[in-house]
């Protein structure tokens, strides 16, 4: 199986371009392994990372969702490697928020080497549901409307 350098989901015609946010991170000792390698399972919490800050930064943060009576848990992830992270390296974690119309939300990942070589690559896909009744939404929350009417009129800048 080929592995992918990005563009998970394809982009619907007139859709905006995705949102991103960059965060440089230096690898630390909990995140390798007795190889002085990056964890393989370390790579999802470097996506959570990457979502997080998304959140923070285009009203999407987890402190928002449970306000809102929200929940938004991970229904997919997936992760391709390309070249390890080795211990004490800098990286640059990028995150992209890809447009969609449904009631999910699509992220692409890209973990850069501070040689600019590709590290890994994924994605994560999302789905809300209701915090009371732990029922999934089929109809896209108002905290996601809200977030992609400031996106669609160009509110937001990448």
């Amino acid at each position: 199986m080929r592995r992918k350098l990005g563009k998970y989901f394809k982009m619907m015609t007139k859709s905006p371009v995705p949102l991103t946010v960059r965060i440089e991170k230096r690898v630390s000792f909990s995140d390798v392994d007795v190889m002085g390698i990056v964890w393989h399972g370390r790579y999802a919490k470097y996506f959570e990372e990457g979502f997080a800050k998304i959140g923070r930064q285009y009203g999407l943060s987890y402190k928002e969702f449970y306000e809102a009576g929200l929940r938004a848990p991970i229904v997919q992830m997936h992760v391709d490697y390309h070249l390890p992270l080795t211990l004490d390296e800098l990286c640059m974690i990028e995150a992209r928020l890809i447009w969609n119309e449904g009631a999910r939300i699509n992220i692409e990942y890209i973990v850069i080497k501070e040689n600019a070589k590709v590290a890994a690559t994924g994605y994560t896909v999302q789905l809300f549901i209701d915090a009371k009744s732990q029922e999934p939404l089929i109809v896209t929350p108002p905290l996601l409307e809200k977030c992609r009417k400031k996106w669609i009129n160009g509110e937001y800048t990448c």
